[in-house]
């Protein structure tokens, strides 16, 4: 069973920026896809960002595209969030996730299609 910790989190102002990781055992990581979730208080977790097993492809909710970027090192076992033009409502826990196998768009939105998740990092932007 892959384990995933997350780090980078923080407060930073509006408009900044961070670069959040997340390292993952196991030997089978560059089998299947990863993603990054967040969940703001009070609110469902909600897709972000999925990147394929080898990198090729990249998804992103409307809400982030064009600021947020997703990498991956699979010599590292890393996956990465570069997150810029940061607002207000990015605040939120920021949680890594692995296990997608495929590429199906609709199912990479899916937090149940992940057979492991992260503990979370918390990225809180303020004005």
């Amino acid at each position: 069973q892959v384990q995933l910790v997350e780090s980078g989190g923080g407060l930073v102002q509006v408009g900044g920026s961070l670069r959040l990781s997340c390292a993952a055992s196991g030997r089978t990581f560059s089998s299947y896809a990863m993603a990054w979730f967040r969940q703001a208080p009070g609110k469902e977790r909600e897709f972000v960002s999925a990147i394929s097993a080898v990198g090729t492809n990249t998804y992103y909710a409307d809400s982030v595209k064009g600021r947020f970027t997703i990498s991956r090192d699979n010599v590292e076992n890393t996956v990465y969030l570069q997150m810029n033009s940061l607002k207000r409502e990015d605040t939120a826990v920021y949680y890594c996730a692995a296990g997608a196998r495929g590429w199906n768009l609709l199912v990479l939105r899916i937090p149940s299609a992940y057979a492991g998740w992260g503990q979370g990092t918390q990225v809180t932007v303020s004005s």
